[in-house]
């Protein structure tokens, strides 16, 4: 694909080795009105993106349906890195599209890796189709990574290449509609695992070990949601089981509290109970010494 490709930009950056920012070319043109530039992202990995100058302004329904290719080269034009060719859709959806690793930071920066340490990047491209202005292209049909999904899903499908980049590196089925199913299983399933674990019924867990055990035996590496499932059912758990202790302790806090209330009562009964038998105490105190001064002044 890269010799149907035409160059479009040659970005020279110097003092690559101090650079720890994000580095940003300038604006290069392919016709059409489609102008472009590139962000190269300085981190474990050397990673870039290419994107349209002009997403802010453009209409609803605007795509570019492009392929492109990075290329990385010393002063001397000795190519260190070539990747591969990639077609893909730019749209509303998705308006950035890159390559997430190149060549590790630390090769980079290895003492005469880079002579004078610069690198050149070049951007090869071949623009397909241009809409400046259309319907929605959320349901567009784009090819990522060996998969046909819809440009609504790219986000999602993103994040998964780009924390798993070997997640379907064996995928066994080789029919489009196949790994299609399959691609919508496994979003499916990460939305799923998604749910707080008191949220999660014992079937969608039982489910997703179903859908789990289905997507690895096409192929696809999965441990790091086997992890998942196993944390959210011990959580759920946890959940389960704290919730009736919890219940009861509040239960029994209730009962303390009344059995305390009946107490007061009954203490407040008793003091009432004392303050007659005083009363009643001092009155016939008073009907005694009233006898006693009768018969003195018989």
């Amino acid at each position: 694909m890269e010799t149907e490709l035409k160059k479009a930009l040659s970005w020279e950056i110097d003092n690559f080795s101090e650079r720890t920012d994000v580095m940003k070319s300038d604006t290069f043109s392919t016709g059409g009105g489609c102008n472009w530039f590139l962000c190269v992202y300085a981190r474990d990995y050397l990673s870039m993106c290419l994107k349209d100058v002009n997403t802010h302004k453009l209409k609803p329904g605007w795509k570019r349906r492009v392929s492109f290719c990075f290329v990385l080269l010393n002063q001397s034009g000795k190519e260190l890195f070539r990747s591969p060719g990639r077609h893909r859709l730019f749209c509303a959806e998705t308006p950035t599209w890159g390559l997430g690793r190149t060549l590790p930071l630390t090769k980079l920066k290895e003492k005469g890796f880079l002579e004078e340490n610069k690198l050149t990047i070049e951007v090869y491209i071949k623009v397909f189709e241009v809409v400046h202005a259309g319907k929605s292209t959320e349901n567009d049909v784009l090819d990522f990574n060996g998969f046909h999904i819809i440009a609504s899903q790219a986000n999602p499908v993103g994040d998964i290449f780009r924390h798993h980049p070997d997640v379907a590196l064996d995928v066994i089925p080789k029919n489009q509609g196949v790994r299609t199913a399959y691609m919508n299983l496994l979003l499916g399933l990460v939305e799923t695992l998604r749910k707080s674990p008191q949220s999660l019924s014992v079937s969608e867990l039982r489910n997703a070990q179903s859908e789990l055990t289905e997507l690895k035996e096409a192929g696809f590496k999965l441990d790091w949601l086997n992890s998942k499932i196993e944390e959210l059912s011990l959580e759920r758990k946890k959940v389960l089981s704290d919730g009736p202790w919890v219940k009861q302790l509040e239960e029994h806090v209730k009962i303390v509290e009344l059995t305390l209330s009946d107490l007061n009562v009954e203490l407040n009964k008793e003091k009432i109970r004392s303050i007659i038998s005083s009363q009643g105490r001092i009155k016939n105190v008073e009907l005694t010494l009233s006898d006693l001064k009768v018969e003195l002044d018989k």
